[in-house]
């Protein structure tokens, strides 16, 4: 399972050598864009492709895009041994002749451990010392008089903090995505801040609950003071942001709505937010599966996932999934967790689904508003193809920005599902460092 990927038991996709749609960058990254169309522009020339039209191919159409696949390989060989480096962009080209390994990053990462006393104690008896990764930018060593703003980045459901380095075929995985933004983008200089909160239960949504722990006051807290404390960082929430994906995405909405006082800068990707369409259609699968496999008991899941290879099962995500939010929203002082339906009939328990609504970001939005408008950078994109429809989560939270008169935000809806969409990572970083400097 792959936490970047956020959603458990998602297959991966292997090879992927169609260009995937470029982003619309809106003012994101113009510089780094400019350049990948010039090499785009470049490369036609030599492969005698004019206007889009391939003048050696004309008369036979129908071989064109075969053909041109098969040249492209060696005309882009040319070009790179013209430029004596190889190009930089998000086209193809960089995709198919640059393996993610092959270079030295230009940065460099620290890779700590915090001793948390707000965890300490927890109800799951899940871990209190955490990893950490600090990535630290070229001009952080370069500019020893300066101070940088600092980019914590969370993750999806599941995600503990070495799956960053999980990676699809012939793509760059997180880290090195980050390490060439700041390395050969032109992005301005900021310290991106790599955080665990992972929990047995596989998530804690960044908040604090007598279900699983107070994440939100470790990460607020504890994770910052760390960071502040040993990196020439520019201490305050205008000089702070928060971004993720899925549940990461729904932390970096959240978080920065109950402590502006910590964060002024968002940015989510996919963030879980309109409850009724990201998570009510699991409960009637959830029902079914513990009816027919588990004698309608959640302690026998348990007993079984924990008895052999997770996500074995089809019925695992979703089991797992629910238990974990309803552990984060509607747990008890005293760690006992009510789910929002009823283990017999899946019949909702108003009560209980409304105090998971109280946590939907489109609906926190307005009790939210002066924090929200308080925020220097808010950045929201999505899959069209979301398979939990947070596509039509983002285009919620963004409607009700606008009610609130927040109209300064980056919005965007790309052909992409769920997973697989570390690539829109940097245009996120890359928007919070322009604006938090």
């Amino acid at each position: 399972v792959d936490g970047d990927d956020a959603r458990m038991g998602e297959p991966r996709h292997g090879l992927r050598l169609a260009e995937e749609p470029r982003p619309q960058l809106r003012g994101v990254g113009l510089a780094a864009r400019a350049r990948a169309e010039e090499l785009e522009r470049d490369l036609a020339v030599e492969l005698g492709v004019v206007g889009g039209v391939d003048l050696a191919h004309a008369a036979g159409a129908q071989d064109f895009e075969g053909d041109v696949a098969a040249d492209r390989g060696a005309a882009s060989q040319r070009l790179v041994a013209r430029r004596g480096r190889a190009p930089v962009g998000h086209g193809l080209i960089e995709e198919r002749l640059v393996e993610p390994w092959s270079r030295e990053p230009v940065g460099h990462f620290d890779e700590l451990e915090i001793e948390s006393d707000v965890l300490r104690d927890n109800p799951l008896g899940d871990p209190h010392a955490r990893p950490i990764w600090v990535y630290l930018p070229p001009a952080y060593d370069a500019e020893p008089d300066r101070r940088f703003p600092s980019i914590y980045l969370i993750q999806g459901m599941t995600g503990q903090l070495d799956m960053w380095r999980n990676r699809f075929a012939f793509r760059p995985n997180v880290p090195e995505l980050v390490d060439r933004l700041f390395g050969d983008e032109d992005c301005p200089p900021a310290l991106v801040v790599f955080v665990d909160c992972w929990t047995s239960f596989g998530g804690s949504q960044f908040i604090d609950s007598p279900g699983t722990g107070r994440y939100g006051e470790y990460l607020c807290e504890e994770v910052v003071s760390f960071v502040d404390s040993r990196y020439r960082t520019l201490a305050g929430p205008a000089h702070r942001g928060l971004t993720g994906k899925s549940s990461g995405g729904f932390g970096a909405m959240v978080v920065p709505m109950l402590r502006p006082d910590v964060f002024g800068g968002l940015a989510t990707h996919s963030g879980d937010a309109l409850f009724e369409l990201c998570y009510l259609p699991e409960f009637r699968d959830t029902v079914r599966a513990l009816r027919d496999d588990y004698d309608g008991s959640y302690e026998r899941f348990w007993e079984e996932i924990h008895s052999r290879p997770a996500f074995t099962k089809e019925s695992d995500y979703y089991l797992l999934n629910t238990y974990a939010m309803a552990a984060c929203y509607s747990a008890n002082e005293d760690a006992s967790i009510d789910l929002p339906f009823d283990l017999a009939t899946g019949m909702l328990r108003d009560d209980v689904w409304q105090r998971w609504l109280a946590w939907d970001p489109v609906r926190m939005a307005r009790r939210h508003a002066d924090a929200l408008r308080s925020q220097r950078a808010i950045y929201i994109d999505a899959g069209k193809r979301d398979e939990w429809f947070l596509d039509l989560g983002a285009d919620a939270f963004r409607r009700e920005l606008e009610a609130l008169g927040i109209t300064d935000v980056f919005f965007e809806l790309f052909d992409a599902k769920h997973g697989g969409i570390e690539y829109r990572y940097p245009l996120a970083i890359r928007y919070l460092a322009e604006r938090l400097q």
